[in-house]
Parts: structure tokens; sequence; C-alpha cells
């Protein structure tokens, strides 16, 4: 007979599971309280990285059911919550979510549901690098630049070169201009690739 188990995340220690234990149970779940797994972190990390998921795939074996109330107590990333997904089927436990209206996600209408919603990830993900690289774009051509501010000005930068040129160490320039061995190497290199 199957058991049924439950996972309850929340991601901060001010916010409490009560909720969602409250929700199985009134979906008509009976799930017994050795079986309920709860958890305090960030929905951002990957489910196999979870100390509480880990334990509760200790517990739960083939032909076992674990209930979620929503998606994103999987995790917050629809690739991530895909991999679970189908590592949990891979097992023969079957993944209920309550949002969806208690599917079990490890069914054909589940796997298709899931593609659906890993399609949509996948389109919102390519639609934000393609905002992203037309806003980078729009600012060059308003001349804005990227990257950490130069730690000298360009006649600064002339300055140490001209002094590296007559043999000063790069340790003693570092000391000089208050600032780091790498960065008057990243001004020596500077030269080299201008001469390449």
């Amino acid at each position: 007979m199957s058991r049924v188990f439950a996972y309850l995340r929340v991601s901060t220690t001010d916010q409490t599971t009560d909720n969602q234990l409250e929700e199985i149970a009134s979906s008509g779940f009976a799930v017994d309280p050795r079986r309920v797994v709860t958890e305090t972190i960030s929905g951002s990390v990957p489910t196999g990285d979870r100390p509480g998921f880990g334990k509760l795939m200790n517990k739960m074996e083939e032909g076992d059911v674990l209930v979620v109330t929503k998606l994103d107590r999987l995790g917050r990333n629809a690739m991530d919550v895909r991999a679970t997904i189908e590592a949990l089927s891979g097992v023969s436990i079957r993944v209920h979510c309550l949002a969806l209206g208690g599917m079990d996600l490890t069914s054909p209408a589940g796997k298709m549901t899931m593609s659906v919603i890993a399609s949509v990830a996948e389109f919102e993900r390519d639609l934000l690098i393609e905002r992203t690289q037309a806003g980078i774009v729009r600012a060059r051509n308003q001349g804005k630049t990227f990257g950490r501010p130069s730690t000298f000005s360009p006649d600064k930068a002339e300055e140490v070169r001209a002094r590296l040129t007559s043999g000063e160490s790069i340790a003693a320039l570092a000391r000089e201009y208050d600032t780091t061995r790498q960065t008057i190497m990243r001004v020596k290199n500077a030269v080299a690739d201008r001469v390449i």
C-alpha cells in the first residue's frame, strides 16, 4: 500500500508551514505526522541541496506519494522542479500538487502540464535575455560604459606606463599610487594588448 508523504517548505523563520499542512489535510490526503517533512530554506536552493528534502528522499520508497501544496515548494526554477519530479518519477514515486487540482505530476496529464510549465519558463527566460541584450545595446549607443570604473585617468595610466618602462618595480608603484599590484599589471598589460 502507498504511503503518503508531505513536503512543506517556507523561506524564512518567521513563516510557518501550518497552512500548508492544513491544506493537504483538507484535500483528503491522510499523512502520518512521521511522514511530514518541513524545511526552512529558500526556494532558489535546488532540491538536491536541501537537507530536509534529502531526508525525505531517504524515507520514500517505490510506490509512495509525495504531496506539495504548490510547485514553488519544490523550487522557483521550472527546470529544477521538472528535474525533481522526473527523478521522483524515475523511482516510481508519484507527486501530487494541490494548486494544480491535486494532479499527479508523474501521470501522462501531469507530464504534459509540466511540459507546458517548462515551455513557458523557457519562453520567459528567453524574453528576459532578449530584453537584457537590447538594454545593453541601447546603453552602449547612449555612451554608457560598463564594468568597474578605471583606477587611473588616461594621463595617470600613461605616467605609470612610462615609469614601468624606465624600470621601476610594480610593487613600488603599487605602494606609491596606493593600489594593488594587479592594477599596475593591468596598466602594463594594456600596453602589451595595444602593441599586439
